[in-house]
């Protein structure tokens, strides 16, 4: 596995970094290299992800919803038995074969898919708080809605540490105190109507049901029981469902799964590396969003798109 400092923004040829910031002005050449340091990559364990084509465009959806899974390597989830249900969602939608998290433990990595950045956090210690760029305020300023629903949440805008099978450390919008408390839901708060959704929304399973401390049998079950209905309602009313985990089992190379599925998605398995930060850029691009610490220097996943649906 390729890893360093500079392979997160591209860079991975260390002898041609002179060059190629020679290249570019000097407001380029900071921004790059901020949007790094933002990241937490600067000695840090990153997986080299390989800029891939960012020609075309991202649709931009009526609603996104986004679930996180938990501590699992691909061999446990596609292909397995005791997933049935997510390896039909993978089955209908797209499959990236060559998706990494950022980082080992959990925490850095949910803030990557939501802040751009680790925030330079490399553990689960709670709680924190953060200034910086990220997806709902990206979303508000935009006049879009976000909100986050926590399966065991104590309460709306609750910023307990754990309480029961709930843990903040998965939950990474409470770190960010510039966001109203409204955005912080118990999942019970999920619409039935799933056309009364926030523009993006994100779900956070139980400890259990995430499959942190259960099986891979009771997270796909817990899945296809609370966003089977969405699911299939995205398809046929412009919508997307992301399914993704937050690393991997401790394994090498921290390859995790991750399917999009829903409206304009062409099913099939896609080779290009995709990260934490990838799956941000292109929820932000589906938007028209500026982009969030290192998302700007990723390009957006472009090629799963339906023709005509760009």
């Amino acid at each position: 596995m390729r890893r360093g400092p500079l392979s997160t923004i591209g860079l991975v040829d260390t002898r041609g970094l002179e060059a190629r910031l020679r290249t570019l002005t000097r407001a380029k050449a900071v921004l790059l290299l901020a949007g790094c340091l933002a990241a937490g990559c600067a000695g840090g364990t990153t997986h080299a992800v390989r800029p891939h084509p960012t020609s075309g465009s991202v649709p931009r959806f009526r609603h996104v919803v986004v679930v996180v899974l938990e501590n699992k390597a691909v061999r446990q989830v596609i292909g397995a038995e005791k997933a049935p249900y997510l390896n039909s969602l993978a089955r209908s939608g797209a499959r990236f074969s060559d998706s990494f998290a950022i980082r080992h433990p959990s925490q850095p990595n949910y803030l990557a898919l939501f802040s751009g950045s680790t925030q330079g956090l490399t553990d689960d210690s709670c709680p924190h708080a953060y200034r910086s760029a990220n997806l709902a305020g990206e979303l508000r300023a935009a006049g879009l809605t976000f909100t986050g629903y926590s399966e065991g949440l104590p309460h709306t805008g609750s910023g307990v540490c754990s309480d029961g099978r709930y843990a903040r450390k998965h939950v990474p919008w409470v770190n960010f105190p510039a966001l109203p408390a409204s955005a912080n839901r118990p999942f019970t708060d999920f619409p039935r109507d799933y056309a009364a959704l926030p523009t993006v929304a994100f779900v956070i399973p139980d400890l259990c049901h995430d499959m942190h401390d259960c099986s891979v049998a009771a997270g796909d079950s817990w899945v296809r029981a609370n966003l089977g209905g969405y699911a299939r309602w995205a398809r046929a009313h412009g919508s997307l469902l992301i399914v993704t985990f937050d690393e991997n089992d401790g394994s090498s190379g921290n390859r995790i799964a991750t399917v999009f599925t829903g409206a304009f998605v062409k099913p099939g398995r896609y080779p290009e590396e995709i990260d934490h930060y990838s799956v941000l850029r292109t929820i932000e691009d589906a938007f028209r969003l500026a982009h969030a610490g290192a998302s700007g220097a990723r390009g957006p996943v472009t090629d799963v798109w339906m023709a005509g649906r760009r």
